[in-house]
């Protein structure tokens, strides 16, 4: 189970890259399209920082503008490298408590929280390709699939 969660989150790396480089390329990029991959970026983080047992860093719906997504996207790739080349893999089932945005206590297990991380960019990544279609510009092609059949991921 821990060397497929690694292979999503390489897969999650690719693809926000993609939607950075189709972000970069439409003049301006889509404000909605913008803020919808800061929010994937936060998360993210926030996710990380939990199974870590840290305090939120940033909020979940941050005023990124795409240079600062780029930082994060770049920062989180390292912090998710180091978070799996320590785990585990035998405490995925372990129990992590945390509160969410509006306070209130949740525990799940690490590979629910994983699996989580990784569906929830990709059901954003959606939102951002539908909103960059819809302004007139070519979102980024982020479908697993495509990723291993040209080889982006192992």
């Amino acid at each position: 189970m821990r060397e497929h969660l690694v292979r999503l989150f390489r897969y999650d790396a690719w693809a926000n890259s993609e939607v950075l480089a189709s972000l970069g390329a439409a003049n301006p990029p889509p404000a909605r399209s913008v803020r919808l991959l800061a929010h994937i970026l936060s998360a993210e983080k926030l996710w990380l920082e939990r199974l870590s047992g840290e305090k939120p860093s940033l909020p979940v719906w941050p005023e990124f503008n795409l240079s600062e997504c780029e930082q994060q996207a770049s920062e989180l790739k390292a912090l998710w490298t180091g978070y799996f080349s320590s785990l585990d893999g035998n405490t995925l089932g372990q129990p992590v408590t945390y509160h969410n945005s509006k306070g209130e206590a949740f525990s799940s297990a690490k590979q629910d929280i994983l699996l989580h991380v990784t569906m929830h960019g990709s059901y954003h990544r959606g939102q951002i390709a539908t909103d960059m279609r819809t302004a007139g510009f070519a979102p980024a092609y982020t479908d697993f699939i495509h990723a291993v059949r040209q080889g982006f991921i192992e």
